[in-house]
Order: structure tokens, then sequence, then C-alpha cells
């Protein structure tokens, strides 16, 4: 089975990553029909999420994200473009998180990403 394995560094704290995570999730239920619950931990938590043929976690820290997904034989062949989205919508929400720096060093990022 295809892995998709995301990490990003972030200097948000527990508490704002926790607040990204949530809405990540929020937004992954709706658009993708997913089920998602959150373990809270200490010093990271821990959002499981799952549907037919996907299943994986996002480990919320105080400096990173650490995302794993598996997925099933059918949606393996669009593991590239699954990837993309997730990565897009994680980029997205630690950028409306971010301080006006990391906002510009994101969009400049996501700029030369089309180039």
């Amino acid at each position: 089975m295809p892995d998709i394995r995301i990490h990003r560094k972030h200097s948000l704290g527990l508490a704002q990553a926790r607040k990204v995570a949530w809405r990540w999730a929020e937004e992954v239920e709706k658009k993708f029909d997913m089920e998602c619950s959150v373990l809270e931990g200490d010093s990271s938590d821990t959002v499981e999420f799952t549907r037919s043929g996907v299943n994986g976690r996002l480990i919320v820290a105080a400096d990173h994200f650490d995302l794993d997904a598996k997925l099933g034989f059918l949606l393996g062949a669009f593991s590239r473009s699954i990837e993309a989205e997730i990565e897009k919508e994680l980029d997205t929400l630690l950028a409306q998180s971010a301080g006006p720096a990391a906002k510009k060093a994101a969009a400049k990022k996501a700029a030369s990403k089309k180039k």
C-alpha cells in the first residue's frame, strides 16, 4: 500500500498548533468524508482519521506536524494528487495561523511550486 508522509515544522506552540489541527480535521471531515478523532496528550496530540480506503494520523507537537497515511489499493493510484491536496490544506492553515514573516515565506514557497 502506498504511504503518504508529510512533515511540517512550525513555531506556533502546542495551543495554537492544536487549533490548526482541529480546523484541518474539520475540513477533511467535510471535504473527504473522513472520520476524525483527537487524542490529547501533555506534549502532543494525535488526530486519527479514517474512511474507506484511507487511514492515518496527524501528530501535533509544539514545533511540528507529522502526518502518516496509508491508502488502499484503489486510492493508491491517486497518491500523488492526494498528498498534494493534503499538503495544500495543511500549508494554508499554517500560513493563516503564522505571523506576517511566515505568511510571506509560505506565499513565496507556493509561488515557486507553480513555476
